[in-house]
Formats: C-alpha cells, sequence, structure tokens
C-alpha cells in the first residue's frame, strides 16, 4: 500500500495478492480499463466475462457479467472509487453508481472494496489486489470462494494477453 494511503491491513478482514509480473504497469492499467479486453482475462477459465460498463471517474459504474460452463450467470455491479492511471483502480461492491448502496443480497456480488495496485518494478510491476471486507465473515467466504487462486489466475490470463499484443 503506498504510504499515503489511509488504509491499513486487517489480516482478519483483508485478503491480499502481490506478485511481480514482467509487464509494465501501463500495459496492465490498460487492459483493466479497457472492457473489450475483459473477454481475455477477467474471471479464470473456463469462465467467461463481459464487462458492460466502466466509468473511471469517482462514483462511476463498473458492471461485469460472469458466465460458467454450467450456464452459471453472474451480474457484479459496483463503483469506482478511485482511478489514478497506471497506479491504481479502486472500486466496491458495496455500492452502485453514484455512491447508491446496494440492496440486500445481490447473489454472488460479495460486499467488499477491491484495489489494483501497480508500482514499477525494475522492467516490470509489482501487482498487488486487495479484497477489504467489513467482517471477518465476509473476508471467510470470499477466501473460500477462492480469492488468490482465482485472482491469480486472472493475473496470469492478463499477462498473456498482454504479452499477446
Amino acid at each position: 500500500m503506498p504510504a499515503s494511503s489511509p488504509l491499513r491491513l486487517d489480516p482478519k478482514l483483508d485478503l491480499v495478492l502481490e506478485r511481480v509480473v514482467d509487464v509494465k504497469p501501463e500495459l496492465i492499467w490498460k487492459a483493466w480499463t479497457t472492457p473489450a479486453s475483459y473477454p481475455e482475462w477477467f474471471c479464470p477459465k473456463p469462465w467467461s466475462a463481459t464487462c458492460s460498463e466502466l466509468d473511471l471517474r469517482p462514483g462511476g459504474a463498473f458492471r461485469t457479467e460472469m458466465r460458467g460452463p454450467a450456464g452459471e450467470h453472474v451480474v457484479n455491479e459496483g463503483c469506482v472509487l478511485e482511478a489514478v492511471p497506471n497506479e491504481r483502480l479502486v472500486w466496491t461492491a458495496a455500492l452502485k453508481q453514484g455512491f447508491r448502496p446496494q440492496q440486500g443480497d445481490t447473489g454472488h456480488n460479495l460486499p467488499f472494496t477491491a484495489y489494483v495496485l501497480l508500482e514499477p518494478h525494475g522492467a516490470g510491476t509489482r501487482y498487488t489486489a486487495l479484497g477489504v471486507h467489513a467482517t471477518e465473515e465476509g473476508a471467510a467466504t470470499h477466501a473460500k470462494m477462492g480469492f488468490k487462486e482465482g485472482w491469480g489466475a486472472v493475473l496470469d490470463q492478463l499477462v498473456a494477453y498482454v504479452k499477446r499484443g
């Protein structure tokens, strides 16, 4: 986390994936902020994903849809909190566009805040993904859903996509 961030990690509430990858932050940022690229990398295969809305302004909509091999269909609606080009993208599933609270259970839309942090590291990037939760139960549920494995697979797919150019 950048020293200027007000967030202080809590191991009971927050999940962390941190890796160094051999692609530049600008290329990772471009993939994250180009909705047309999402089918290539956004969720672990054999699932597929689309991004139908991504408004990078604070309060902007972030809407993805994921489809599973057995016909599962998961819609995730969230709200962009911060977008600093080539450095960080922060959004939350606890709010909808315009900072409106989400109503109740939205299926697989676990209320959490996601941080994607990008730091130059040699010729590559130190990539940090955080899942920040309100409760220990929420963090445990997300961990059991495979946060580290899933977000790790997504990062691998993103890197492979970027390298294909």
